[in-house]
């Protein structure tokens, strides 16, 4: 049985392109975590204030909010390999620039917060399309260890790259380390060289415009339950997983009388403790729903802001770093499995990139947050009250359960036909109504009732700006379904977009119509000045 537990939670190497990514990402993330120790280190240098040093958090987290919609949208629209290639080549050379600056001296606290800004946006367009491309990697048997190798690889680096940047830190500056994280995005960038991708199937629609795309992200995640309940857990987390790692250059100085070795130490335990969270992981799962995995990760969270707010000794500090590795992976994984299996490939990029706001918005703003509690009350205050408040959220967050659509199929059916029009439409022409006639006997009307609210969901989810269903007034059991979208090309998008289980939900539907002859549906569109309005009926199964 462990042989075969082992065999399965590494099976995604034996695909080569995802064993070269993931080894070339491992490389860059142990580089940015060396950073992360400079830049966590240099601002207590530079600024004792516990707020200015939970800005470094806050300028890493805040940029991932701001940008990762838009990063999302453009992974969708574009080649991801390629958006993955400039970003870790502009990340190089912000580095290389940022070095050269601490080697002349004219870095203070605002110049340290501008670069940390700089890539943490890089980190926001790239972070997206990384997790968009896992499941192009590996079949879907091997899409949940894939997902959690993802995270395994940042965990790794989280126990090699702060003990290492905080030895290269005290031995050689600050200098060193910056450039050794330059260099290790170009192991990436020579890693996508090397990566021929499969050319992506060619659109026969006209490329969505950004603002567009992005409204379409937020539609989805706005009415896909599965996402929603995700992005709830997510905020409830990080908001108070925040406060340690905001906090944690602080626990060393401060709590633990350390130096830059301490603090890389403690990022180390934390790291060690996510991988090893791995393999408890694969152990658990078998017990436990993702939901109770959920709690047990966030109590977890509490338990290691108490240890580290009043531990006292070093040797505390470390088992609250392990243990809150430990809870940091089980949730991590548990949320982004969640995600990703939330998801179609129409839109992974967006939902991911909405699941990374919430992740990087809570971080950031929970890094302010504490930071601030802990100007005010002391610092072991601002960790005890973290820790409560992940105590609290449990409750709060049971209601929403996770993985809902793991068993869902977002393959594409192809059983909505194409419309045949009377006349051409333009692909910008809009908005469009679509009306679909139902005949339903009084027995089946509310099993007919509860379905059409299920289908409004997926028709707003999937592109209608409106939705809903009437009853004739004058004629009982005769119903009408009316949705409309921006344009015609935005409702040939639905028909590329609607997915297997949702031609069982409309199979589920349909077999409520009374009558030999199926729903009758019509297309409209709205007229231009002197045209008269085009109604375009179709009396068969399809949309």
């Amino acid at each position: 049985m462990p042989g075969r537990m082992a065999g399965s939670a590494f099976s995604p190497f034996r695909h080569r392109v995802f064993a070269i990514l993931w080894t070339a990402t491992l490389i860059s993330n142990i580089g940015t975590w060396m950073f992360n120790v400079t830049s966590g280190w240099l601002m207590t240098e530079l600024s004792p204030s516990p707020f200015m040093v939970s800005m470094v958090q806050a300028a890493t987290a805040l940029p991932v909010f701001l940008f990762a919609l838009p990063a999302g949208a453009l992974g969708d629209l574009f080649d991801r390999r390629k958006l993955l290639l400039w970003t870790q080549i502009l990340l190089a050379v912000a580095l290389f620039l940022f070095a050269g600056l601490l080697w002349k001296g004219s870095v203070n606290t605002w110049v340290l917060l501008l670069f940390t800004f700089v890539t943490g946006a890089g980190s926001a367009f790239a972070l997206p399309a990384w997790q968009a491309i896992i499941p192009r990697l590996v079949p879907r048997d091997a899409l949940e260890p894939a997902i959690v190798l993802n995270g395994v690889s940042i965990n790794i680096a989280r126990a090699i790259g702060p003990a290492l940047g905080g030895f290269i830190l005290a031995a050689a500056g600050a200098v060193a380390t910056v450039l050794l994280d330059a260099v290790s995005y170009l192991a990436v960038v020579a890693a996508l060289l090397w990566w021929r991708a499969a050319a992506a199937q060619a659109d026969a629609l006209p490329r969505e415009h950004l603002v567009d795309a992005m409204q379409a992200g937020i539609r989805f995640a706005l009415h896909s339950i599965p996402l929603r309940n995700t992005l709830f857990h997510a905020l409830a987390f990080f908001i108070c997983a925040s406060a340690y790692w905001a906090l944690l250059p602080l626990v060393a100085k401060d709590v633990l009388q350390g130096g830059p070795s301490l603090y890389g130490i403690l990022l180390t335990a934390l790291g060690s403790g996510a991988v090893a969270g791995v393999f408890l992981l694969s152990l658990i799962k078998k017990y436990l729903s993702a939901d109770k995995i959920m709690m047990l990760a966030t109590a977890g969270t509490a338990l290691c802001s108490m240890m580290f707010a009043y531990g006292g000794q070093t040797v505390t500090g470390i088992a609250a770093g392990f243990a809150g590795g430990v809870s940091w992976i089980l949730a991590v994984s548990s949320l982004n499995i969640s995600a990703q299996v939330a998801l179609p490939d129409w839109v992974r990029a967006r939902g991911l990139a909405i699941f990374q706001m919430v992740f990087f918005g809570a971080m950031a703003a929970g890094s302010l947050g504490w930071g601030q509690v802990a100007e005010i009350a002391g610092l072991p205050l601002a960790l005890i009250a973290s820790g409560l408040l992940a105590l609290l959220l449990i409750p709060a967050t049971w209601r929403f359960k996770l993985n809902l659509g793991e068993h869902d199929d977002y393959t594409p059916s192809g059983h909505w036909d194409e419309p045949v029009l009377a006349t051409p439409v333009a692909h910008d022409h809009g908005p469009v109504l679509v009306t679909l006639e139902y005949c339903i006997d009084d027995a089946d009307r509310d099993a007919f009732c509860l379905l059409m609210r299920e289908l409004g969901v997926i028709r707003r989810r999937d592109g209608a700006i409106q939705w809903g269903f009437f009853e004739d007034a004058e004629d009982r059991g005769r119903f009408i379904e009316m949705f409309t979208v921006e344009s015609w090309a935005a409702h040939l998008r639905q028909h590329a977009r609607v997915s297997a289980t949702d031609k069982i939900l409309q199979d589920k539907v349909f077999a409520l119509h009374r009558g030999a002859i199926p729903p009758r549906v019509t297309h409209a569109v709205t007229p231009h000045a002197g045209t008269p309005l085009k109604t375009i009926p179709q009396t068969h199964y399809d949309l």
